[in-house]
């Protein structure tokens, strides 16, 4: 019977992969091949796919903009690998800066910019100037990922009217945008606008129990007042609401029959509910003043606006976990299926009943109706709801004033200088969104009741307010803002003279940050409410470049670069939600950039070939998960830690004829730790602080592949344009478990043998290969064109190519303390193994976008 079993559930991890959905739906409009580029409506266009808005909870999938037109590989990245989240080099978002007419809008608290925030507003986001990491620029200090700076000016907008309509099986079903520009009037004025709207309800939205409802509107207006003075405002916004799906382990989706199962739904009164909804509206507004002091010189000043404001729903609890794909309702929860060596579970007819269990769609999903039917009998006898939907909010308000000096001292060199001056507020708090038939709960957090009576100061989320009842609306758990004030100062020079092409820059400047908590929390009453101390940082930089041109189409290209970058707010306080504490011997990261190139352009080839290294030293991170052996929420802060980055990339074009030419891209990277990294770690029942060192030597950067290859072939003939790609990507990581390689986890594992530790090796993705294509034609209706795009993507239906994903942060033993000591502990193992079951996001099968735009 065991080997059955164990037959029986190997099928479900060798059963084809039917992938959960990634979040995609890509805002292009018609396609042309000019010159042998991919592009849209005849600009060359990096358009960012949905997987790649940050519109994801469980994974980071921000991913950073480059599109340097000069090199092949940096244009078409974007754009052919955009299905698989891929990041330029592995590196965070953080590491790439975005710039609107010279002002950085980067997240001020986390250093990362999400395109959602400009998502639906295509037509005023077209003018864009990109440069990669060792490329200068007019408007910063050019950042390790690369920047981006893009032009908001009326007059640069393109005159006329714009009506643009899509249908979609992706994250949404229908879009439709309308835009409109005035072009550069005689006397001096310019408007632009667009507005659009993405929409998918339950019933056609491709993952069950999602929706997308988003607004996006754009206004700008510009007066040139003479040949010196010009002015421009813009506002814009993207009002949204929308559904997010869930990462499953692999057990979840074979139960399911489904590689696109999200538990975050469930059906209320037999009609659909999702549990994770976020609202995000982030209106902004730029300010921006051109002076022309002189035809070699002009001043750029732009003053930024923003008021975010984002909240994400989840269920919470304080009963049994109503989670569908909560640990113990799976079948091998109650049958080892690893065949391992121990006391395990062999339960073969509670195996076999929490499979028929999982074949109930029902069962597979969140009940809400039980959980109304609990709270309210709860309310009958005056007692705490035990469920409720709670929203996490995290708002900012953001002030950035930044101006640029440009200096053409001759034809060949150029001189700038800048300065950025930025303000932010982060507003972080709880709220009871929906008590689900509840009536209140106290302010009481209950993970303590037991050491501590119901009543007690030390239990509660706020002492302020007391032992008080808390009912929708209200706010509960924490409350506390995070500021941080920046000045930057920047120059660069430039000199493109004879066979070289060099420039130089330079960068300084200072962070300075601190907490303001409105909630006295019962562990840290001196130390919770009102602000903590102001925490100082200096940080800057040095850059150089040069392309050397060697004559006949040959070039060859270097640089090098090191900063000092100020660590983030996001990561600089131990316990943010609770007390005013700074982490741990915090520090500046130490960056070491160098890249080599070689370039080589004739009339019918184009070839890129750049090699890279990156090392980053004394790098910050912080982590919040539950924690079971504590049975407690930790709050991890790993500092001093050190990792590297490297590779190789390869960019091709080949003009086959006039009308045909072949792409080929290709990159083998990593991207690792490379020292085991200091932690120090907090329970949030106990308030205290501990040290362990993490064993994550020779982890990688997780959600992205560290190798791809694309060969995609353009044509171009009387106003129809087709492309074909095949794309193959390998080496896909998923977010590794700190906890799980805790020293001390490692122990009580049974890791540790004969002085050394074996640490689990990271949990990996499947790799794969994937048939794209596109086919557009350009009409006129009235003497106007009309362009009509379809693409098709994933043809071949691969549904097993794995997205991104995180490893489980429980242990494969379950801990009980030795009585009368806090330190001596047994372990028993489990049966279900958590080291075997991550959590992963699949690429989704065959999909498609179907443009038209009408111009007039």
């Amino acid at each position: 019977m065991k080997k059955k079993q164990l037959l029986l559930v190997f099928a479900f991890m060798v059963t084809p992969q039917i992938h959960a959905q990634f979040y995609d739906a890509a805002e292009v409009d018609s396609l042309s091949v000019a010159g042998g580029n991919l592009q849209t409506d005849g600009a060359d266009e990096f358009t960012f796919t949905e997987s790649q808005l940050g519109e994801n909870d469980d994974v980071t999938s921000d991913v950073i903009h480059v599109g340097s037109s000069s090199n092949i590989y940096t244009s078409q990245i974007g754009w052919a690998w955009s299905s698989m989240w891929f990041k330029f080099r592995a590196l965070d978002n953080a590491y790439n800066d975005v710039y609107m007419n010279g002002v950085q809008v980067n997240n001020p608290e986390n250093g990362r910019f999400t395109y959602s925030t400009i998502g639906g507003m295509n037509d005023a986001t077209r003018n864009r100037d990109d440069v990669s990491p060792f490329e200068s620029n007019s408007y910063s200090f050019n950042s390790m990922g690369g920047s981006s700076n893009y032009d908001f000016r009326a007059s640069s907008m393109p005159a006329g009217h714009k009506v643009t309509l899509s249908g979609a099986n992706r994250n949404y079903t229908l879009r439709g945008m309308y835009s409109y520009g005035t072009g550069l009037s005689k006397d001096g004025w310019a408007f632009f606008g667009t507005v659009g709207y993405r929409w998918a309800n339950m019933r056609t939205a491709a993952i069950k129990g999602t929706f997308y409802n988003s607004l996006a509107y754009f206004l700008s207006a510009q007066k040139v007042i003479n040949d010196q003075h010009s002015l421009n405002l813009a506002v814009w916004g993207s009002p949204t609401e929308r559904a997010t799906a869930g990462a499953s382990t692999d057990e979840a989706n074979w139960l399911a029959n489904s590689y696109q199962y999200n538990p975050y739904w469930g059906y209320q009164g037999g009609k659909k509910r999702a549990s994770r909804v976020v609202n995000t509206f982030e209106p902004s507004v730029l300010l921006t003043w051109d002076y022309k002091i002189k035809d070699e010189m002009k001043l750029t000043t732009s003053a930024f606006f923003k008021c975010a404001k984002y909240s994400s729903t989840r269920l919470n609890y304080n009963g049994t976990n109503p989670h569908p794909d909560y640990w113990k309702r799976f079948p091998s929860y109650n049958y080892d299926v690893w065949g391992r060596e121990g006391d395990y579970n062999y339960d073969n007819a509670a195996f076999w009943l929490a499979y028929d269990n999982w074949q109930d769609e029902s069962y597979r999903q969140i009940n809400f109706d039980e959980l109304y039917f609990a709270n309210t009998q709860l309310n009958k006898i005056g007692a705490d709801a035990i469920y409720w939907i709670e929203a996490r909010h995290n708002n900012h308000l953001v002030t950035n004033l930044a101006s640029t000096y440009e200096w053409n001292i001759k034809k060949d060199a150029k001189w700038r200088v800048g300065m950025q001056i930025l303000s932010n507020r982060g507003s972080h708090y709880k709220t009871i969104d929906d008590l689900l038939g509840g009536e209140f709960f106290h302010n009481t957090n209950t993970y303590l009741v037991g050491d501590y009576t119901e009543t007690a100061s030390e239990a509660m989320y706020d002492v302020n307010h007391g032992y008080q009842k808390l009912i929708e609306g209200d706010r509960y758990g924490y409350d506390y803002d995070l500021w941080n004030q920046d000045v930057k100062l920047w120059t660069g020079f430039s000199i493109d003279r004879d066979i070289l092409h060099s420039f130089v820059t330079a960068k300084m400047g200072g962070r300075r940050m601190w907490r303001e908590g409105f909630m006295r929390n019962g562990l840290f009453q001196d130390n919770s409410y009102g602000k903590s101390g102001k925490a100082h940082f200096l940080d800057g930089g040095l850059k150089m470049g040069s392309t050397i041109n060697l004559g006949k189409g040959h070039a060859v290209t270097v640089g090098i670069g090191y900063e000092l970058r100020a660590p983030n707010a996001s990561v600089a306080f131990m316990c943010p939600e609770m007390n005013n504490d700074y982490a741990q011997d915090l520090d500046n990261e130490k960056v070491l950039t160098t890249e080599l190139g070689y370039a080589l352009a004739t009339k019918w080839f184009r070839l890129n070939l750049t090699g890279y290294y990156y090392k980053i030293n004394d790098a910050n991170e912080w982590q919040q998960f539950y924690n079971d052996d504590i049975n407690s929420f930790s709050y991890n802060s790993l500092t001093g830690v050190n990792r590297e980055y490297y590779g190789v990339e390869l960019g091709l074009r080949v003009q086959l004829t006039t009308n045909l030419n072949l792409v080929a891209l290709g990159t083998y990277s990593e991207a690792k730790y490379i020292d085991d990294t200091q932690v120090n770690w907090m329970s949030s029942t106990t308030g205290e602080l501990h040290q362990e060192l993490c064993h994550n030597k020779g982890m990688r950067q997780s959600g992205t592949p560290l190798a791809a290859a694309s060969l995609g072939l353009n044509y171009r003939i009387k106003r129809w344009y087709l492309n074909l790609a095949g794309n193959y990507y390998d080496r896909i990581y998923l977010s590794y478990s700190t906890n799980m390689r805790y020293e001390k986890n490692l122990q009580n594992a049974g890791r540790y043998h004969a002085g050394e530790y074996d640490v689990p090796a990271q949990a990996k993705g499947n790799g794969g290969f994937m048939l794209d294509a596109s086919i557009g034609r350009q009409f006129y209706v009235a003497h106007h064109p009309l362009s009509v795009n379809l693409q098709l993507c994933n043809l071949t239906n691969r549904r097993n190519i794995t997205t991104g994903g995180y490893e489980q942060s429980r242990s494969n033993y379950s801990v009980t303390e030795t009585e009368n000591s806090g330190t001596e502990v047994t372990t028993k193992p489990r049966t279900y193994n958590f080291e075997k079951n991550a959590k992963k996001f699949y690429a989704q099968g065959f999909n498609f976008l179907l443009n038209l735009n009408y111009r007039f």
